[in-house]
């Protein structure tokens, strides 16, 4: 016998069958970081490459530094690969691999000519209809651990790319050209990039107003990671994306740790203890009360367990994941949420199935350690696996 879960899952997979999805038309930006993946070596047993024991868990190289205190240590770091990286580009590339046609504007140049695409992102290029890079990608040391990961961002070079760079770079009547044949929007990662508020701005200013369909259209922003940002920080980038959703339909996309954050900064009454309301519930209703106070057409929080979204036209919804205690690649699945989400919503399937959707393309990703295509998204929501416990 089926369950909800398992039929909303089908019914996902049934719309993406009949939906068009070469239709959804997108532009993303701005980001873009080489991705170091690194495990921490815990015990050496040889000096061969894979001879070690890695630390796997977050508070277990915690405990490791800790004691490092009023002394000192050595950690090893070995790079397991360098991959193309970014919350932009893992997004972007998400949709692309899944049949969207996406244009990408980003840090995606090389370091001696930024015009140029950075060799790292040719397969990414591949995926996406165009790519126009405008500066240097950033790098990030990824390290992973069975329970998460930390990422150690370099950004220096991402924050070249303002929205003067933009004009310059491509020119306003071109911009205005592509979010116009645009059906998605995707700016992500405010947290590193201080010219984001201003590419948030000029995009108010100088493209919604002179756009046919703005009303058809629909931004998708996720913030990443807020925790180091002040609260004044926060309130002002709240404002600019309300006066966006003014514009063009806004969806906030927050992990559990953001919502969090947001919620007390805005001081709603969300994620409140209660002995009676379940995971499900109460990321449900964080959704609800974030997303009725910023007044955005729709916020959508995605735990590890699974995602809530709340909508201006629906009732929330509550999807569980399919959570895995052994991922083969962690760091990205996020970013593949967002990207099998927006997906789903731009075709307009309802909030439910956009949430089975944006779940199972991340439980797929981090699986096989690979975007998935369309057919095998499809058919991972046909044979959904249930979230595993914590370990």
């Amino acid at each position: 016998m089926s369950s909800p879960r398992s039929e909303v899952a089908a019914a996902a997979a049934a719309s993406l069958e009949r939906s068009d999805v070469g239709a959804v038309r997108a532009t993303i930006g701005f980001d873009a970081f080489i991705d170091s993946i690194i495990h921490v070596v815990d015990q050496r047993f040889d000096m061969t490459p894979g001879g070690f024991r890695r630390i796997e868990t977050i508070g277990g190289f915690a405990a490791r530094a800790a004691a490092a205190a009023g002394k000192s240590t050595n950690l090893e770091l070995v790079t397991i690969e360098q991959r193309f990286g970014g919350n932009g580009p893992l997004m972007a590339g998400s949709l692309g691999r899944l049949g969207a046609s996406v244009l990408y504007i980003g840090a995606v140049g090389r370091t001696d000519a930024p015009s140029k695409l950075h060799s790292i992102y040719e397969e990414f290029a591949g995926r996406c209809r165009l790519v126009i890079p405008v500066a240097p990608p950033a790098t990030t040391d990824a390290l992973e651990f069975d329970d998460g990961k930390i990422m150690l961002g370099k950004p220096a070079n991402v924050q070249s790319v303002t929205w003067d760079l933009l004009k310059k770079s491509i020119g306003l009547d071109q911009i205005i050209e592509h979010v116009e044949r645009s059906t998605l929007v995707g700016m992500v990662n405010w947290v590193m990039m201080g010219g984001v508020e201003g590419i948030w701005s000029g995009l108010c200013d100088e493209v919604f107003p002179k756009l046919s369909n703005a009303p058809g259209k629909r931004v998708f922003i996720d913030l990443c990671d807020p925790a180091k940002r002040t609260d004044d920080d926060i309130r002002r980038a709240m404002k600019l994306i309300r006066r966006m959703n003014d514009q063009v339909p806004v969806t906030l996309g927050l992990n559990q740790a953001e919502a969090e954050r947001i919620a007390a900064v805005i001081a709603v009454p969300a994620f409140e203890e209660s002995d009676n309301q379940t995971l499900g519930s109460a990321i449900r209703s964080a959704a609800a009360l974030i997303r009725a106070d910023l007044g955005l057409d729709c916020v959508v929080v995605h735990p590890r367990e699974g995602a809530a979204a709340a909508s201006a036209s629906a009732e929330p919804a509550w999807f569980e994941g399919p959570f895995t205690n052994n991922p083969r690649l962690s760091t990205g699945a996020g970013d593949h949420f967002n990207g099998g989400f927006a997906l789903a919503q731009s075709l307009g399937l309802e909030l439910s199935q956009c949430l089975a959707v944006g779940c199972a393309t991340s439980g797929a990703y981090v699986r096989d350690a690979a975007s998935p295509d369309l057919r095998r998204l499809i058919e991972f929501l046909r044979a959904l696996p249930p979230g595993e416990s914590h370990t």
